[in-house]
Formats: C-alpha cells, structure tokens, sequence
C-alpha cells in the first residue's frame, strides 16, 4: 500500500501501516475512531509500546485534530485506553506508552483530568463491573467465575478490579471502544481461551461477524510488523456457535 503522504516525526512504514488500518476500518461498521485504539492496543500490548508517540503524531496531523481542544479530547481517549490496558497486560508497558505521547505533546494540549479520583471499592463499584461482566459473559459468567473457586484473589480482582474499576467506567470510552481494547489486548498476547471469550463478547456486545474478523485481520498486521507470531488465536467461525 503506497504511503499517501509524509508524516513528520512518523516513519514512513509506520505511516503505511497507520494508514492500511485505517482504511480497512472505513469498510466497517465500528466508526472513524475506532481504528487508533486498535492500533494503540496491540502495540502496547506486544513489542512497541514507544510507538504511541508515532501514533498521536500521525492522528494529530489531520485536519480534524487542527484545534488544541480536539487534541485535548484525543489524549482523553488514548489516555483511557492505556489505563483500561492495565488490567489487561500489566502496568509497564502502558507507563512507557504514555510517556511516549507526553514527549510530544505540546504543553497547551495537556489534559489534566483525572477519571478514578474519587472512585471507591464499594457496592455500586461492584454492581457496575457485574453488569459489564454480565454483558460480555451472559451465561457463561456462573462457569467462568466458578474456574475461580480455589483461587479467590483472582475471582475478586476480575469482579472488582478489572470490570470494577477498570473496563465498567464509560467517562470516556463506551461499550464498542472498550470491548475493542480488551479483545486486541489479549490476543496480542497469543492467549487463546480468553481470546475466545472475547471474540464471543465482541459478539455479544453488537460487533458484526465480519468486523469482529475485520479487527483480527488488522491485529495480525500489526503482530507482522513487530515480528510477534500469533499461534493460538480462534477464528471468529470456531466461536460463533457460542455468541
């Protein structure tokens, strides 16, 4: 695919993959912005964390990103994607790739919000991730708890860390942005059952069969281009029976 233009700050090769994902999204039905949350997740998520910065470079060099308010709104939205990706793949990575956006952001287009600082561990914590989780799962949220039963650590965190804390806050991303992370961020990682149960909760939460394939197609361009080989992961067919 031949590069449209240069980017500054943006390697050539980089531009062309940015630009092969993003075009691919406009055959979907999962919206224009969709495309970089993708693309952030799976670079963090696998080798290349350091490359949001050239991310944030070639998004903010479109006309639409022109004002500093607009950038402020995307940094929100990159920001909220590297924090859910916390609970995905661990903390290190996404502290690399927001230091990396940091590096470049001009200082009027800080954002200086802050989403969780007056969150609590408390009942409406609880009933907000049981509902989230409950949407991904369905029937299958009694099962995929009971794995747990010998390892309660890990039922609490799931309940109220990761859907509490984490995937269940709508400040910024929705319901489609937030299943996108989840299920780029695990398969980047080659991890087949719970690349499963995401691909099935893509499903579930309104994704079409073919944008759900659409969106592991374009992970595995980016697992190319890191050079990280995906073994394991489902086709969307082997999980659809389950949706």
């Amino acid at each position: 695919m031949a590069t449209t233009k240069e980017v500054p700050g943006v390697r050539p090769e980089v531009t062309e993959l940015f630009e092969d994902i993003e075009q691919t999204f406009k055959a979907t039905e999962l919206g224009a912005e969709r495309w970089y949350i993708l693309a952030l997740s799976a670079l963090v998520g696998g080798t290349e964390p350091e490359m949001a910065d050239q991310l944030y470079l070639y998004i903010i060099s479109k006309p639409e990103y022109s004002q500093s308010s607009e950038r402020q709104a995307l940094v929100r939205r990159l920001r909220e994607v590297l924090v859910k990706l916390v609970s995905i793949i661990g903390v290190c990575k996404p502290l690399e790739a927001v230091i990396a956006i940091m590096k470049t952001e001009k200082e009027e287009d800080r954002d200086y919000s802050f989403s969780r600082e007056n969150w609590n561990r408390d009942d409406a914590n609880h009933e907000r991730g049981m509902d989230w989780m409950q949407k991904i799962y369905t029937h299958n949220i009694g099962p995929t708890l009971d794995l747990f039963k010998a390892h309660q650590d890990f039922k609490w965190i799931s309940t109220e860390i990761t859907y509490g804390l984490y995937l269940s806050d709508r400040q910024v991303l929705d319901d489609l942005d937030t299943e996108l992370l989840v299920l780029v961020g695990i398969m980047i990682q080659n991890l087949r059952l719970e690349t499963h149960w995401h691909i099935r909760g893509a499903r579930r939460v309104g994704m079409s069969k073919k944008d759900v394939e659409t969106i592991l197609g374009c992970v595995r361009k980016v697992a190319t281009f890191m050079g990280v080989a995906l073994t394991k992961i489902p086709t969307v067919d082997e999980v659809e029976e389950e949706v």
